[in-house]
Formats: structure tokens, C-alpha cells, sequence
């Protein structure tokens, strides 16, 4: 049941565009994901301004940050389909425009002016809508990438692509808080539409996609099962998502961990915070070269579950250790939570071949999404009915499910 895979090197189109056309490529991908990625990681660190800002609650604002999430679990599949059947330039460039038109959107229509303040609601519609439509990137850039890229240098391609998220994250954590408190929420969702549109500008100029071989593709679409009836895909996805709950709660939660449980101040929380996002990104890279010189990415995945899983497990054990040990333990947690992206996503576009990589993507994107959702909706109500080393006790049992979940080496692959 193997589908047909991509192009060996001796095929790339490297007549036309040279031989480092490919970084181009992989370029066009890391600006498209930071584009997303600084508006959906760079508006929850606004929280505390949209709060007072939109005058919502706690718990309306945690609705609000949540809906970008959901639209992207929403969209991530479709979006995949529609990549494989119309390509990755086409689809890329039409989900960045969009997304800037629906930021845009929020900037003129539905931002604080004077007495007037939009309903919540009308902001977290917004934010759905911008999650539909910036789904689009992750399957098109994904599907753009691994068609240039040999098999020898997809794992680290991918990778570096992923590093995109935390990067952008960073970017937007550093500026739009600023932007916020300075000139308004205006200005916030009117700089991410031109971070959207530069990027759709730059995948107009230089983005091209890798042509397939015209014989083989009736054959490809024909035959074997598409990536939605693919059990060991689902696996994967299922368990990519189950590893990113360990991530996102450290990352939405570990700072909140620290001050209410160990008293830690705001230096101490930053550093860990953004030590842990660094060292994540460079364990992305690091792990995704590691494969691409032969180690097996469902074995990687699977050891990093374990990984991850124990390390929480330790924190959730050890909660009431000293604030330095539980410091370490948090960051073991968060950096081994973050370690896996790229080789799951490489595996999971490479098991479905070439002309089925972006349905495949979508998969894997819609799970992780939908945990980044769930996640932070959960470990309220596990703090409300219990406490913090329960709580990292039930992430790290998430962490560990994702072991057998994820499908075994395969002597196929």
C-alpha cells in the first residue's frame, strides 16, 4: 500500500532555475509560516491590552484567543485537498491574500474607536475567519518544500521551516504589544496584513512549483487509498497532536505555573520561556538533518514521545522541588515537546507521495491545531478540580499515548 513517492534528484527541475533554486523555495515557505505564525502566536501575548481594550473577562478572552485555533482546525484538511489538486503556488498565494484581506478587515471594522467597542464575539468571528483562511499555509508551503527537496535534505528542510512558527511567534510576541499599547489594536491587525501580503508578493515573484511526471500522475491519483483512509497517516497525525498538548502547555501555561505555584518573577519566567522556544527550534533542526543521514522519523518520533512524557512526568512528580530544579524540568518538557515537528511532518508527506503530500499535511496540521485548541481549554478545569502535579500528570499521560499511537518503523519506508 505505498504511494508513489518524490522526486529523486536526478529529476528536479534544476535546468531552469540552478541547482539552489530550492532554498528560494524554502525561503518563500519560512516567510509564508512567520507570516501565520506572528499572529497566531504574537496576539495571545496582547492578552492583557485586548482585555481592557475589547472590556471582556478572563474567560471571554480565552474564548477569543482560541478561535484562530479553531479555524484553522477546520480548514486544515480542505485546504490540503485543494493543494493537491490545484498546486501550492496557487493555493499559498490566495490563502496569504486572504488572510491579510480578513486582517484588514479587523482593522478597519472591528477594532476600539472612542466609546465604541466591538462585541467579542464579532472579534473572535473575525479571528476564526483569519484561521480558515491562514490554514492554507501550512499544506501548500509544505507540499512546496518537499517537492524541491532530495529525500537526503527533506528532514532538514522541513525542520527549518518549522523553526518559521516559534520565529514568527517571537517576532510577534516582540512588536505587537508594543504596537498595542502605542497606537491600538488598528495597528496590530494592519501590520499582520502587510506581513501577509509581503509574503504573497514574494511567492508571486519566485515561487514554482516542482512539475511531476506527466505519466505517472493518472497512475498516482488512481491508485492505492487517498491519505484520509490511511490508517498509519492517522497514527501519525493523531499522535503529532497528542505531542503538541506537552508543548503548548508549557508555552501557554508554564509562566502562569511558575508565578502562581513557585512564586517566580517575571525574569525568570521570560528567560525559561524563551530559552525554551531557542532550543526547540535548534532540537528541530538538529533532529530533522539527524534523519535525513538515515535515522528512521517514526523511531524519532516515537523516542521523543517517551522523551517528552518523562520529562513531564518528572515535573509533575517533583512540582514542589526547588523553584531552579522545577525551572529545569520545565524546560526539558517544553524543549522535547517541540523537538518533533519536522520529521513528522516530513514522514507524513513522504508516506503519501507526491501528488497527495498536501491532503496529508492538512491531516497532521488539523490534529496539532485542534490541540493547540483543546489544550489550553482543558488545564483551567483540571487546575479548577485538582491541581498543577495533577495536571502535568495528565499531559504527560497525553505524551506517552502518542508512543503506541504513532506507527512502528515500517520495512517498507
Amino acid at each position: 500500500m505505498s504511494s508513489q513517492k518524490f522526486l529523486p534528484s536526478s529529476v528536479l527541475s534544476t535546468d531552469r532555475f540552478g541547482a539552489r533554486y530550492r532554498w528560494v523555495i524554502l525561503s518563500i515557505g519560512v516567510a509564508a509560516q512567520a507570516s501565520f505564525a506572528a499572529a497566531f502566536s504574537g496576539l495571545p501575548v496582547t492578552g492583557v491590552l485586548m482585555r481592557s481594550a475589547y472590556q471582556m473577562t478572563t474567560g471571554q478572552l480565552g474564548l477569543v484567543l482560541g478561535c484562530m485555533a479553531l479555524g484553522v482546525t477546520f480548514s486544515e484538511v480542505i485546504w490540503g485537498l485543494l493543494t493537491d489538486r490545484f498546486g501550492d503556488r496557487k493555493v499559498l498565494l490566495t490563502g496569504l491574500l486572504t488572510t491579510g484581506a480578513a486582517l484588514l478587515s479587523l482593522a478597519m471594522l472591528v477594532v476600539p474607536t472612542g466609546s465604541k467597542v466591538p462585541s467579542y464575539l464579532l472579534l473572535g468571528a473575525g479571528l476564526v475567519l483569519v484561521g480558515i483562511l491562514g490554514g492554507s499555509v501550512n499544506s501548500s508551503s509544505g507540499r512546496a518544500i518537499m517537492g524541491w527537496f532530495t529525500d537526503g535534505k527533506r528532514g532538514l528542510a522541513m525542520s527549518i521551516r518549522q523553526t518559521a512558527i516559534p520565529a514568527g511567534g517571537a517576532v510577534g510576541a516582540a512588536l505587537l504589544p508594543w504596537l498595542a499599547q502605542r497606537f491600538g489594536f488598528q495597528a496590530v491587525f494592519g501590520v499582520l496584513a502587510v506581513f501577509c501580503v509581503l509574503s504573497a508578493l514574494a511567492t508571486w515573484f519566485w515561487l514554482h512549483e516542482q512539475p511531476l511526471p506527466e505519466v505517472s500522475i493518472s497512475n498516482q491519483v488512481a491508485n492505492g487509498p487517498t491519505p484520509l483512509y490511511r490508517l498509519d497517516v492517522w497514527r501519525l497525525a493523531i499522535a503529532s497532536g497528542l505531542l503538541t498538548a506537552p508543548q503548548i502547555a508549557v508555552l501557554a501555561f508554564g509562566g502562569i505555573f511558575l508565578h502562581d505555584h513557585k512564586a517566580a518573577g517575571l525574569a525568570l519566567i521570560s528567560g525559561v520561556i524563551v530559552v525554551v522556544q531557542v532550543s526547540g527550534s535548534i532540537a528541530r533542526i538538529v533532529i530533522g538533518h539527524y534523519s535525513d543521514r538515515g535515522a528512521d522519523r517514526r523511531t524519532l518520533v516515537r523516542a521523543i514521545g517517551l522523551l517528552a512524557a518523562a520529562s513531564t512526568l518528572a515535573l509533575a512528580l517533583f512540582a514542589d522541588a526547588s523553584i531552579y530544579w522545577v525551572a529545569s524540568l520545565l524546560f526539558l518538557s517544553g524543549l522535547a515537546a517541540s523537538a518533533w515537528h519536522g520529521v513528522a511532518y516530513t514522514e507524513i508527506a513522504t508516506m503519501a507521495g507526491a501528488t497527495r503530500a498536501g491532503t496529508a499535511l492538512g491531516v497532521i496540521g488539523m490534529t496539532i491545531f485542534a490541540s493547540a485548541f483543546i489544550t489550553p481549554a482543558l488545564i483551567p478545569l483540571l487546575l479548577s478540580a485538582s491541581s498543577w502535579p495533577i495536571t502535568w500528570g495528565v499531559i504527560a499521560f497525553a505524551a506517552l499515548l502518542a508512543v503506541p499511537v504513532s506507527p512502528k518503523r515500517s520495512s517498507n519506508v
